[in-house]
């Protein structure tokens, strides 16, 4: 036998192992990202998934400011972009873009995978649900929509409980691993089986755990209690009464089962992912019209666990410099930061970010990001 047909055979072998081994997913997760040189999920990933298209309506322009892009970066601006391989850096100060740089050959309507950002707009949908009627209130059970989790444990978990991460799921939360929960979550053609075969083995709302799959099903509750699939809803509630630019891709686990993956990936610009920050910061008002409720963002933006005061429903909290600060996050450093006090948004998209640091929650790149912001506003 030749060389040639051997390593055929050796393909064909371990392919039909791994579904063998219900590890199909990782045929999907070699083709995407390790044979392009990726050992973990990436910005332009999404070209290789089937998505969903969150439609755009009339576009709302950013005002620009008087000042925008009149000081120079510093040094340290410089080398931290290149360092982490920053694609934009975004300042809207006042609703006015005050500085923007784009990098790698992105620009202003560039589109890059938001990741876990996803999770804030998740989080607003499920206000809106409540608002809308569709939910009865963060403490209806998970049970009402899906019966799997209708004993024992399962039983108490609420819709809030997912929101705040204090699901009690036994999902575990791993990046870099392809026999991860989370790789598997990421490259499955059938993500909603996987969520539904999830057990609650700690009581739910009793302590922060960070779990994707505690969005992911939050997600799905929203697709059964809207009858809407997410992308259209977010569409409608959020995309087109803000005024984004972009119709942007949201990534589903395949085009027969059309399951949107709530919790990450939607592929847009850092002006559009800009406007949830300051939809939140303006208590859920736009151009006068109340599209969130106010005590649902001010619940948001209050951490629910006195050991998690880092986390509320859907948004990263800290407190900087004297500040209070709301922000999403995604993997490999996604940041859309709101700082209220000042009036100020900074998104960072790009590729790498610093681990946080041990005893906080937070990347020091994160603080970084921040001080940066105000040398050029100042």
């Amino acid at each position: 036998m030749s060389k040639k047909k051997k390593g055929l055979l050796i393909l064909i072998t371990l392919i039909s192992s791994f579904y063998l081994l219900d590890l199909g997913y990782l045929v999907k997760a070699v083709k995407v990202g390790y044979l392009k040189g990726h050992t973990t999920a990436y910005l332009s990933d999404y070209v290789h998934f089937d998505n969903d298209i969150i439609e755009s309506g009339v576009h709302q322009p950013w005002l620009i400011s008087d000042k925008y892009n009149s000081k120079v970066e510093s040094k340290n601006l410089i080398n931290i972009n290149k360092l982490k391989e920053t694609t934009s850096y975004l300042i809207i100060q006042n609703d006015s873009i005050v500085f923007e740089k784009y990098y790698l050959g992105y620009n202003q309507d560039s589109i890059s995978n938001s990741f876990s950002m996803a999770k804030s707009f998740v989080s607003a949908m499920l206000g809106k649900a409540i608002t809308d009627g569709y939910i009865k209130g963060l403490d209806q059970p998970v049970s009402d929509f899906f019966k799997e989790f209708s004993q024992g444990k399962a039983a108490k978990l609420t819709v809030g409980d997912l929101s705040t991460m204090s699901s009690g799921l036994n999902y575990v939360e791993k990046y870099y691993s392809p026999f991860s929960l989370t790789a598997r979550s990421y490259f499955t053609s059938d993500l909603k089986s996987l969520i539904l075969d999830l057990e609650v083995v700690e009581e739910p709302g009793q302590r922060y755990k960070y779990l994707s799959s505690d969005t992911q099903l939050l997600g799905m509750i929203l697709e059964k209690a809207t009858g809407k699939n997410l992308s259209d809803y977010l569409s409608e509630s959020f995309w087109k009464p803000m005024g984004a630019k972009i119709a942007s891709p949201w990534q589903v686990d395949s085009r027969e089962n059309n399951l949107v993956k709530a919790f990450c990936c939607i592929a847009s610009s850092a002006r559009d992912f800009a406007r949830l920050g300051k939809l939140y910061k303006q208590h859920g008002k736009w151009k006068g019209h109340q599209i969130l409720d106010s005590t649902f963002i001010a619940k948001s933006l209050t951490p629910k666990f006195a050991n998690a005061p880092f986390y509320g429903y859907g948004w990263w909290l800290d407190k900087y410099k004297g500040k209070e600060i709301f922000y999403s996050r995604g993997h490999l450093g996604q940041l859309t930061i709101v700082i209220p006090e000042d009036d100020l948004i900074i998104v960072r998209l790009g590729n790498l970010i610093s681990k946080e640091e041990q005893g906080s929650a937070h990347s020091k790149d994160f603080y970084t990001y921040i001080d940066e912001a105000y040398n050029i506003i100042n």
